[in-house]
């Protein structure tokens, strides 16, 4: 894939299962954008260090580094990168159809994604003790919660992909969600269009490539 060159190449700092970062690694590639990445392990807890909280309090990824700015909040970096680079948009144009884009893709990543990523897993673990398969069965549940709301809207609006034909940022949003339903063995089943659009994406570069699998810091 051939990149635009940019005066200040972007640095997004990643974990290779992290949704939010693979959210930001998909967009960046749909719009070629040239980046680089910058690994961090969230498992070992180098998101914790004193060197990256001075870099973003938080404690969390994605960041994007733009020469001297430093962006956070995968859907904040998702709206600069459509703003900034609209060749190739995410967003329809009409204001009605991107406020129902915004739905779907708000529909994972605030009423998903947050109850089930990896500091809620961890909390649920080392602070109120629930076991593996309690654990599991917390995310089992939100994503089922979730996916049955969103499977239903898709039936109505998706064509090749979430929105008629035309890939936006719900699709960006969920290819990631359904990469980590998979990983911790959802029942997918009931949710046939879900699925299919999981295989269309996938099988585009910009979405295959930055899967987790074939991250530089995949282990």
């Amino acid at each position: 894939m051939s990149f635009r060159r940019l005066i200040n190449t972007m640095i997004l700092t990643t974990y290779f299962r992290s949704t939010a970062a693979y959210r930001v690694r998909i967009a960046l590639n749909l719009k070629e954008l040239e980046h680089e990445l910058s690994p961090l392990n969230l498992f070992t807890g180098e998101q914790k260090t004193n060197e990256f909280l001075n870099h973003n309090p938080d404690g969390l990824i994605p960041t994007l580094q733009v020469g001297d700015n430093l962006l956070t909040q995968s859907m904040a970096i998702l709206e600069y990168l459509e703003e900034v680079y609209p060749t190739v948009s995410l967003l329809p144009k009409d204001p009605i159809q991107r406020a129902f884009v915004r739905a779907l893709a708000q529909t994972i990543v605030s009423d998903i994604h947050p109850l089930n990523n990896l500091r809620v897993q961890q909390y649920l673990v080392s602070d109120m003790g629930a076991s593996d398969d309690k654990k599991l069965q917390w995310y089992q549940h939100w994503v089922a919660t979730g996916f049955e709301g969103l499977e239903t809207r898709l039936k109505k609006s998706a064509g090749k992909f979430c929105f008629a034909d035309t890939l936006s940022l719900a699709d960006v949003c969920l290819i990631p969600q359904v990469y980590n339903a998979h990983r911790f063995n959802c029942p997918m089943d009931d949710y046939p269009t879900i699925n299919r659009l999981n295989e269309t994406c996938l099988i585009l570069d910009a979405f295959a490539n930055t899967a987790p699998e074939f991250q530089p810091d995949a282990t």
